[in-house]
């Protein structure tokens, strides 16, 4: 106890979604359909550039990383939300809340920062074809993966380590399928205004910054390609700069929509399905963006089950 009418809690009520009970099951069976496919999808990329030699160029080396973070990104919310769906009282401990917020926050912050990679390299290999192999060597790639892990843990910590010391009493009821950071905040009966500065400042740092960069890339690209317009440039931006346009568009489209443009209007349920769409959705589809319109990625398929039948040239 802490004074006459503070309950220091141990767990969280997490109210899950907005879901009539008659329609339980259903959702049930749609979202673990979507977790399974997420998880299987992801794993036949990094499976597939792992095994074909011809897949093992920036870019991919890139998306395997960007395929493993969706996966852990997924897996953070998923298993405990279909688990929930199933319980009579859907309740998460203190101490897993605040390890769900920090995996939450650092694979959320990982994809940003790989997408930002991605966008260099495509910019590399469109702008300055003939320096290609000399300026996105092996090295690099690997110190853009390991500064993109180091900033994310950083982060995540930081935030983890202040929502740690506030004190949480009186209602333990989150109006979410996760433990949101803005959720957890309401619900302190400490002050929260560092932790609000905080979030405001590495906001820009970790969204608003990497959103511009990506940004910037494909201006460059797209005046590249105007200085000398040709429908065999068009094409070649739209084939190898289709996918990853159309996964920043998914990631960055929800994400600002919900954090950095918020509306009065927002309901708790608008939120939610808002929420679900880059922590489910996004995860989901990326495999299928990926692989659906990338020549590359069907061939390195058709080229691996070749070695596994026995009748196959």
């Amino acid at each position: 106890m802490k004074g006459r009418n503070q309950t220091v809690f141990s767990e969280f009520i997490l109210l899950g979604l907005p879901i009539h009970p008659e329609h339980q099951h259903l959702f049930y069976a749609l979202f673990l359909a979507m977790y399974l496919t997420t998880v299987l999808g992801n794993l036949l990329i990094i499976t597939l550039i792992q095994l074909d030699s011809h897949l093992h160029t920036p870019m991919y080396f890139f998306l395997s990383n960007l395929s493993f973070s969706d996966l852990c990104f997924s897996s953070v919310t998923m298993p405990k939300l279909l688990k929930n769906m199933q319980s009579q009282l859907p309740s998460i401990p203190y101490a897993g809340c605040l390890a769900q917020m920090y995996f939450f926050l650092f694979f959320g912050d990982l994809e940003s920062f790989l997408l930002v990679a991605m966008a260099y390299d495509r910019y590399v290999a469109i702008c300055s074809p003939l320096h290609y192999t000399s300026i996105m060597s092996p090295q690099l790639c690997v110190c853009l993966v390991v500064l993109s892990w180091v900033l994310t843990t950083f982060h995540a910590l930081l935030h983890t380590l202040l929502m740690a010391r506030l004190s949480f009493c009186g209602d333990n009821v989150i109006p979410h399928f996760f433990c949101d950071m803005s959720a957890l905040l309401k619900l302190a009966c400490s002050d929260t205004s560092i932790n609000e500065l905080v979030i405001f400042v590495t906001g820009g740092i970790i969204l608003v910054i990497p959103f511009l960069l990506i940004i910037v890339s494909y201006a460059r690209i797209v005046s590249s390609i105007l200085k000398a317009p040709s429908a065999r440039g068009i094409h070649r931006v739209f084939s190898t700069c289709g996918s990853h346009l159309s996964v920043v568009s998914l990631f960055y489209g929800t994400v600002i929509g919900l954090y950095l443009c918020p509306s009065a209007n927002n309901s708790t349920v608008k939120e939610t399905v808002m929420s679900l769409m880059y922590t489910v959705v996004t995860p989901m589809l990326n495999p299928f963006i990926y692989s659906l319109r990338n020549r590359d990625m069907k061939g390195a398929l058709g080229r691996v089950i070749c070695k596994n039948i026995s009748f196959c040239p």
